[in-house]
Parts: C-alpha cells; structure tokens; sequence
C-alpha cells in the first residue's frame, strides 16, 4: 500500500437507482425499493474507492466483514450516495464506518472492513474454482463404475454416451426413479470427462420426453413435490456444467419438462415429426422450472406463448425461433447425431470445455436462480381447485372445466 491513507479520509460512490437493484415488497409495485443487498454493495464500493488511491500496481481491496442496519428506502430513478470513512488501519485490514443516503435522507449505515491482497493471489484462487469439474450444481462427481438403470439405456463407444430416455410406455416421463438415475448419470459424467467427450440424449419409443409423470404427481404430497421439482430443475442445468457438449436428439414429442430437458442440451437436432411443447398451464399450474432458460433461448414474446398457450409447436416452427438448430428424418436423426459428435471430438477438448462454460456464464445468474421462484409458483397453484381438475382431467382424458377465470 502507498504511504498517505489516514484516519478520517473517505470515499463516496453515487448510482441511480435503476430495475437491477430493487425488490417489490408484498407483490405491490407501489413499494418497490432499493433493496439491502444493493445497498451494502454501494457501500462497500465506497470503501474501494477510498483505498483505490493508496493501491500500489497489481493490488486490490476486497471485503472481508461487513455489518448494517437498513433504515430507509429509496425508490427507482433515485440517486444514491455510499459513504465510507477510514476507522482504523492495522498494517493491510482497514476498517470504516459506512453509510448510505438519498438526498439528506439516511437509507443505512453500519461498519466494513476491507482486507489488500495481491491481484494474482485472486486469479490463483479463481482458476482453482474454474478448473474443480467435481461438483455441478448440487451434483458430485462419480469417478466409479457406470451404475445400473432401469429408466435410462446408457451406452458408450469412442467417447461418445448415448443416452436414451427408456419409459416408451409413458412417453419417457419424468417420474421419481428416473430423476434420480439422470442424477446419477450427471454425477458419472462429471467423473469421467476423458472418457466420454460427447453425449447424446434420445428418447426410446415415438417421444422423446412427455414431460414429468403427472401420473405419479397425483399421489405427492405437496412438501415431495417440492423438493421433486428443485431436483429437477438443478438437474437440468447441471447439464450445463458438465465437461462434455450434449446434444438432445428429438425423436418425438418434447412436452414441459421434456422441452426443459430438450432446450437444457447445448445442441438440439429434431425430426421433421418432433413437437414441443410447454402445456403445463393445461393442467393448472405454470411450469415448475426452466422458464428463464427457455427465454434466454426464444427470447420473451416467444417464451410466452408457448407456456401461456400451452399449445405444441412443429419441429419447423422450434427451428425458426433457434429452439432447435437442425431438422432431419426421423431415420437420419442418430446418425446426423454422431456425424456432429465425431465433428465435437475433432475439437480440442479443452477449449470446447472453455467455450461451453463461457457461453453458460455469459446469461448472468438469472437463469440459475430462477427455478425457485418457478417451483413456488407451481406448487401455490397445484394446491387450487383448478389444477386439481386438470390433473383428474388428465386422468380421464377429458377436457378440463377450470373455474378459477
């Protein structure tokens, strides 16, 4: 650290309050304010930038405690002013008191400390976390033998894992038991990126995936629900952790959580037969997870119409919005599959990891969090009188007479 920093001096930061840095408190847009984790953030930038002078070249202040009391609000389109005033300095941990204040109104105030490190002691660190390929999402890696399934095909040949979806009965639903054998086979991916370099996810049967086992759904309670729903959603996105590209071959209909499994691949290929399909509004609820991932993909017009009308759309129709990326036969469909695993295996295969990490962590944490506020969601309107009779519609495969319009 340079010579000069002393007891008193201080830092300010100003931002404008903008739709990023706010919560709706009580689903009323009327109290809609600046929210406490914004708030300290703007007040410990405050801090850097009172150290920022005192840096010497390749050193950086980072934040190691920090403690507030939230006491006013701000709403968007305000201007926000951070404060930090130096407290005490004890060789490179400097501590502060801090505040935050909108016009002469005081929105919070409280304590930091904030520890100088070596920027390249960061990048270290960093590249540790980048390169750990033994954890995705709430997935482990599994370095053993490929387990036993009895819902998935599983085969392997020149790095290459077919994965079939095996429930052709029910159009390869999504039920308990295979959530938990895809969990299994994430984790057995993680531990094996050698290997296997490429995996192709098919379904058995004419669909590829109809979806969760609404089925099954009737007989949850609402707390197994749940905790089904968030394993499936950090499931899927799991996919997108794993060192290995993944192309979903769509053989037939990719329906609700089948379409979140199809659009969670990083390359779609689809027969000219294939449909998709987020019909969950159908039955009563919204969809349980996947949604910010579906928008990112289609963008938001798009997203809309498919989980607001719930109505399938054509192979043909999911290439024109780029929810596919080709359309074969159906007899042409594995093998135009491994022609474009072969091409992924030519690739060096380090960089192929790289840019399918970037891409992922190009969409922000958005899609990543998501899912919970979907699950909530689902679960408040599976517990009405209207989804109720959309799964006793299912059930009897008749129209259902929802009353909640």
């Amino acid at each position: 650290m340079k010579p000069g920093l002393s007891i008193g001096a201080v830092g300010t930061l100003t931002w404008i309050v903008d739709a990023s840095m706010v919560i709706t408190l009580g689903g009323d847009s009327r109290a809609t304010v600046f929210s406490t984790p914004n708030m300290i953030l703007l007040m410990e930038r405050a801090g850097r930038e009172a150290l920022r002078p005192f840096l010497e070249p390749g050193e950086e202040s980072v934040g190691t405690e920090v403690n507030i009391q939230h006491v006013g609000g701000a709403g968007i389109g305000a201007a926000v002013i951070g404060k930090a005033i130096v407290t005490q300095i004890d060789g490179r941990r400097i501590s502060f008191d801090i505040e935050a204040w909108a016009g002469d109104r005081l929105l919070g105030r409280g304590t930091h400390t904030r520890a100088l490190v070596q920027v390249s002691r960061i990048i270290e660190n960093l590249q540790k976390t980048t390169e750990d390929t033994g954890r995705a999402m709430t997935l482990r890696a599994n370095t053993g033998s490929l387990p036993e399934f009895k819902t998935l095909l599983v085969t392997v040949a020149n790095r290459i894992a077919t994965v079939t979806l095996n429930r052709p009965r029910s159009l390869n639903a999504v039920n308990v038991e295979m959530t938990s054998e895809l969990e299994m086979l994430v984790g057995w991916l993680l531990g094996h990126p050698q290997e296997v370099r490429v995996v192709l996810l098919t379904g058995a049967g004419v669909a590829f995936c109809a979806g969760d086992d609404v089925k099954e759904l009737k007989s949850l309670s609402v707390d197994t629900a749940r905790t089904l729903s968030l394993r499936q959603a950090e499931m899927y996105l799991a996919f997108e952790r794993l060192p290995q590209p993944v192309v979903a071959l769509i053989n037939g209909d990719a329906f609700g959580g089948g379409c979140v499994a199809a659009y969670s691949a990083d390359l779609r290929i689809a027969t000219h037969s294939a449909r998709f399909a987020m019909p969950e509004i159908r039955l009563g609820w919204p969809p349980g997870y996947g949604i910010a991932q579906l928008t990112a993909l289609v963008g938001k017009s798009r997203a809309l119409e498919l989980c607001l009308m719930g109505e399938p759309i054509t192979s043909a129709r999911a290439f024109e919005w780029g929810l596919v990326n080709e359309v074969v036969s159906g007899a042409a469909l594995l093998k135009r599959g491994i022609q474009l695993a072969e091409r992924l295996l030519q690739m060096p295969a380090a960089a192929l990891r790289e840019t399918k990490r970037l891409v992922h962590l190009d969409e922000g944490s958005q899609p990543k969090v998501a899912y919970r506020a979907d699950t909530e969601a689902y679960l408040r309107c599976l517990e009405l009188p209207d989804a109720q009779e959309g799964l006793n519609a299912f059930s009897t495969k008749r129209a259902p007479r929802f009353e909640g319009r």
